[in-house]
């Protein structure tokens, strides 16, 4: 297959099945988002935004908050399309994540990092009212292009890797544009579908890419009510299973994959524990190597 653009590699991720997880009768799925072009599931919500928004651009920079992730997803796509990039991050972001993205040309402003992702927000923010003609805020908490991409893109890649057996999803918050889009996607597919989120159980805690939302600035695209369950994990036990999953599974899955697995493991208990069969799906949004700091 040869492609026009490297933004049409975005999406069809494996599915890859966690043998040393499960538990009589219940399965357990992930589904690797790494295999984007970007190196994650932010790949989707980004390119998404960014196709919606180009009629609009009119010769301005692109601009938005990020953790990192989303902030590589806009640098490469951005490159690609021929669009200026500029991210606000908090300063303590992995020196993996500001390296790759000024590699593709972004221009970095950091916000105050003991203010984590609601400080780089409010900064954002503040940029995009003081010159509203420089800056193109494209604002991936409140974008309705972010649940979008995955209602049309991770749901149906679900359903279809499944063969429609999916009975419960399990992901991260980060801001809330995965867990919906899928949520719906799937929804729309078996109302029965379980949908369940997963977001650190510290106000101060370190899966980065993961909103605890009691302490947050709520994204406006997250309706909690949409969901059928949400889990608090602990920092340690996210950490604690990524080191598991690069030993049994050969995953180098990053922490808030890790956190997304405890979930998984969690559902799975409980399911096995009734006597009840399922096949859970969860979601790794991206690898480990964009946290390991460099010797």
């Amino acid at each position: 297959m040869i492609l026009d653009s490297l933004t049409q590699a975005v999406g069809n991720t494996p599915l890859v099945r966690l043998p040393s997880l499960e538990l009589p009768g219940v399965e357990i799925h992930a589904k690797l988002e790494w295999f984007n072009p970007g190196g994650s599931v932010k790949d989707r919500a980004a390119l998404r935004m960014v196709q919606e928004a180009l009629p609009v651009l009119r010769g301005r920079t692109l601009l938005d908050s990020t953790s990192g992730n989303t902030g590589i997803a806009y640098a490469w796509i951005g490159a690609a399309l021929k669009i200026p990039v500029a991210l606000v991050m908090p300063e303590n972001v992995s020196e993996a994540r500001k390296r790759i993205a000024r590699h593709f040309g972004a221009r970095i402003i950091f916000s105050d990092p003991l203010e984590q992702s609601d400080g780089a927000i409010r900064l954002a923010r503040q940029l995009a009212q003081e010159e509203p003609e420089r800056w193109f805020y494209i604002d991936q908490y409140s974008n309705e292009a972010n649940p979008r991409a995955h209602e049309a893109g991770t749901a149906p890649e679900i359903w279809e890797q499944t063969a429609g057996r999916v009975t419960h999803a399990v992901i991260g918050i980060g801001t809330g544009g995965t867990i919906m889009g899928t949520g719906r996607g799937l929804k729309a597919r078996n109302r029965n579908i379980e949908i369940i989120a997963v977001e650190p159980a510290e106000a101060l805690h370190g899966l980065e890419g993961l909103k605890h939302m009691p302490s947050s600035i709520v994204p406006r695209i997250y309706k909690e009510s949409e969901l059928d369950r949400k889990l608090s994990i602990a920092t340690d036990l996210g950490w604690d299973m990524a080191e598991r999953l690069i030993k049994e599974e050969g995953l180098l899955a990053g922490h808030s994959a890790g956190a997304a697995a405890v979930g998984a493991t969690q559902i799975a208990r409980e399911l096995a524990g009734a006597g009840r069969r399922g096949v859970i799906v969860t979601l790794f949004p991206d690898r480990a190597d964009r946290y390991i700091a460099p010797p």
